[in-house]
């Protein structure tokens, strides 16, 4: 076995690199593992991608096992599935997910990783952080039976909590995008679709996750009396203006953030972040949620790769990255 793996790092705004990195042997309560896949999140890294997060977040939106210091040059990810190669013997040759950055092969301590489910195959557990991400916003939004829910943003989170919600009793769930392609995803996520433009009112919860100015103030115009609006976009260092006047206080809205880094107030004394990690984990179990990876490339060519994710939006839900 090589003692050298080869990692992604962020270099400058917009560029990135593949770099070697010594590797090295595992002591006791360590693993090696292969990296099989990697997803990347693209609202998040395309902001650590282009140099956009404030600084004031430097500390907060370290994520584990990163390297290097915001905003460059800095080795960032969290969707790593892999397959144990070396250490415990109950744990070697199983696959696992671990929140680590792109790179094809590294240590981690035992607790770092979560072995898969027997039903959920490694090319899709790449989904398991955004799970998270959107579990944890069902939870903060409070999402009951028979709830009118409505979801802006049609990307890997938002297409997550439209899933989620669709699976409560009762709920009926408008997923909201700009690209009419995401009629089929939606329908497959078993949610219905629409437009900004053709979207229902009276909602009871909206979830926002366009990341954009515009769908934030779409979710306080679909909101009904009393209802509550989720923000769950993060914009990096740029401002975004929305109203509070018009109707906001007549109609006594509530405005929430969401943020995975902590366990949802509502569950936190019952749940921990390894606990939670493993239920998202298990819920990764439906052959429809592949829809969701819509696009893929070979780690080396990660460097390009970023360029145009991180340049629009276009089709690409959720980007997998394959290690062969």
């Amino acid at each position: 076995m090589s003692d050298r793996s080869l990692s992604f790092w962020v270099t400058g705004p917009a560029h990135g690199e593949i770099r070697p990195l010594p590797l090295t042997a595992p002591r006791v309560g360590e693993l090696i593992v292969q990296a099989l896949f990697s997803g990347v999140s693209r609202g998040t890294e395309s902001l650590v991608f282009n140099g956009n997060v404030p600084l004031s977040e430097y500390a907060r939106m370290r994520a584990p096992f990163q390297e290097g210091d915001f905003p460059t040059p800095v080795k960032y990810g969290y969707c790593m599935v892999g397959r144990v190669l070396q250490g415990a013997p109950e744990y070697q040759g199983r696959d696992v997910f671990c929140l680590h950055p792109h790179q094809d092969r590294f240590v981690v301590p035992i607790s770092a990783v979560h072995p898969l489910p027997p039903d959920v195959p490694a090319g899709r557990a790449v989904l398991a952080a955004n799970m998270e991400t959107a579990l944890n916003a069902v939870w903060d939004a409070g999402v009951l039976p028979g709830d009118r829910v409505s979801v802006i943003g049609a990307g890997s989170v938002g297409c997550l909590v439209a899933w989620l919600a669709a699976r409560i009793p009762g709920c009926t769930v408008e997923l909201i995008d700009i690209n009419p392609a995401r009629k089929a995803i939606a329908c497959k996520l078993g949610a219905e679709f629409a437009l900004p433009d053709d979207a229902r009112g009276e909602a009871d919860v909206v979830v926002h996750a366009s990341g954009s100015e515009a769908g934030l103030g779409l979710a306080l115009r679909l909101a009904g009396f009393e209802a509550t609006v989720l923000e769950l976009s993060w914009y990096g260092d740029r401002r975004v203006s929305v109203s509070l006047g018009e109707a906001f206080h007549s109609r006594r809205l509530v405005l929430k953030s969401s943020q995975v880094g902590n366990v949802a107030g509502v569950r936190r004394a019952r749940r921990t972040l390894d606990s939670r990690l493993q239920l998202a984990l298990s819920l990764l179990n439906d052959a429809a949620l592949d829809a969701l990876i819509n696009s893929e490339s070979r780690f080396m060519d990660l460097p390009h790769t970023m360029q145009q994710l991180s340049s629009g939006s276009g089709d690409v839900i959720m980007h997998r990255v394959r290690y062969d």
